[in-house]
């Protein structure tokens, strides 16, 4: 199988067009999987591609601290989401409570 050699200027078009997509899709992956095809790639090419330049445009530390922010993020939106669980199961244990209270209708 012959392998497909891409020239900077698509690969350059790729990444800017994955950029430019990437708020019409849920997530980085299927916005490149919407536009692999279009540039006659597999997925898993501009994937490479983006990251790639990823890497040369965001310095690592910049890169290591958002990422850190997000963790971050996450475990704070964890700790609310599980403190709001802990509410609603609760309720619905009053409420449970409530009905065996109540006379049958």
């Amino acid at each position: 199988m012959k392998r497909q050699t891409y020239t900077s200027e698509i690969k350059e078009r790729a990444i800017h067009m994955l950029i430019e997509a990437s708020s019409d899709y849920p997530s980085v992956w299927s916005a490149i999987q919407a536009i692999a095809p279009k540039i006659v790639c597999t997925p898993e090419t501009l994937r490479s591609w983006h990251k790639k330049h990823i890497d040369q445009t965001i310095p690592a530390s910049v890169q290591a601290q958002s990422q850190e922010q997000r963790i971050k993020d996450l475990e704070r939106e964890n700790r609310e989401l599980r403190q709001a669980n802990e509410i609603i199961r609760k309720a619905a244990g009053l409420e449970a409570q409530a009905e065996k209270g109540r006379p049958p209708k």
